[in-house]
């Protein structure tokens, strides 16, 4: 059987080393092979010669590697004497053994070619490793074949070069946050070298940008710092509406003092209601309740000890740390 090579294969580290393939063995060419020899032997019986066989086998190995069958994804690169014939395939071609020549079996499928860029510096100085994918398709086997010597390596190195040349004109920070720009910059300058070798390049991926872990601490530390920035503004500007707000609510107190003593009634009875905690009173705030606000105040007063000193209706003591409310009074009345 024929052995075909396929010269070209790329590794993940952009490295492309030839690389043969299995023996494209199909049903013609054991027909060829077994019709002549079974001929032979059946001569050499009957004649009792055995050039006949040996003639009859000799004519099936030549012609064992006459029939060719290229899969529905590959065109056939046919020689003839070294020069260049055509292209053969899909589907079964014949070939004449010594005279042709089938040099290589171009793939038309997507081609994904994983490839790399180490320690290439940025524009500002930033050494970095870039791990990406091209998409690539050969619509044209016949430049494949004829002007360039492997596409596959020619295709590898040109998208190595074409990622080192946008890593050095660019920022690490355009690097990191304009991923679709440099993809599709990338892509067109891949696609510009590989359109003469009958190569289009569909898509370029970047997978990975590595940068120094030094490098990456700092920002770190940077991020986080902006952070804090920020939630130190936002309070403040939350302080500051608040005091803008509480401005606003006080005008309607200024030029209604009646108002501003129901106001202060409600929130010392708002907290009479629950228990458990303390209310300390300013001073000034009874003061301006006037000598209503401090009788209403002295009678929940008397009212919240007298039902701690109650017992409760199911027998258990009321909590002792029921609110208390404390003001700051100054001392009222005279003598008595």
């Amino acid at each position: 059987m024929a052995t075909d090579l396929v010269p070209f294969k790329t590794s993940s580290a952009g490295i492309v080393a030839p690389e043969i393939k299995a023996p494209r063995g199909n049903v013609l060419a054991t027909l060829a092979l077994a019709g002549p020899a079974a001929a032979g032997l059946a001569t050499a019986a009957a004649t009792g010669s055995i050039m006949a066989a040996v003639a009859g086998v000799a004519i099936g190995a030549v012609a064992m590697f006459s029939p060719k069958i290229a899969n529905q994804w590959e065109r056939a690169v046919v020689l003839k004497f070294g020069r260049y014939v055509g292209m053969q395939g899909p589907g079964v071609f014949w070939v004449i053994p010594g005279v042709h020549q089938v040099a290589a079996w171009i793939d038309q499928r997507t081609v994904t070619s994983p490839f790399a860029a180490e320690q290439t510096l940025t524009s500002d100085a930033v050494p970095v490793n870039v791990d990406a994918v091209l998409f690539w398709t050969v619509y044209d086997p016949e430049k494949a074949a004829l002007e360039v010597q492997d596409y596959r390596q020619a295709v590898s190195w040109a998208a190595q070069t074409a990622l080192r040349d946008i890593i050095g004109r660019t920022s690490l920070t355009e690097l990191l946050r304009g991923r679709m720009h440099i993809e599709k910059e990338l892509q067109a300058l891949i696609d510009e070298r590989t359109t003469p070798w009958g190569v289009s390049v569909h898509s370029v991926e970047m997978r990975d940008v590595v940068i120094p872990a030094s490098l990456q601490d700092a920002m770190s530390r940077e991020a986080q710092a902006a952070r804090e920035k920020q939630a130190r503004i936002i309070l403040g500007e939350a302080e500051v509406e608040i005091a803008r707000l509480f401005e606003k609510a006080a005008e309607p107190y200024q030029a209604n003092p009646v108002a501003l003593q129901l106001r202060q009634m409600n929130i010392l009875y708002e907290g009479l209601k629950q228990k458990g905690g303390m209310m300390v009173v300013p001073s000034t705030m009874v003061e301006s309740m006037g000598p209503a606000g401090i009788m209403a105040a002295t009678a929940m007063m008397q009212q919240q000890q007298a039902a701690a000193a109650a017992p409760a209706t199911n027998g258990q003591p009321e909590d002792p740390s029921a609110l208390r409310v404390i003001p700051d009074l100054p001392v009222f009345g005279g003598d008595g």
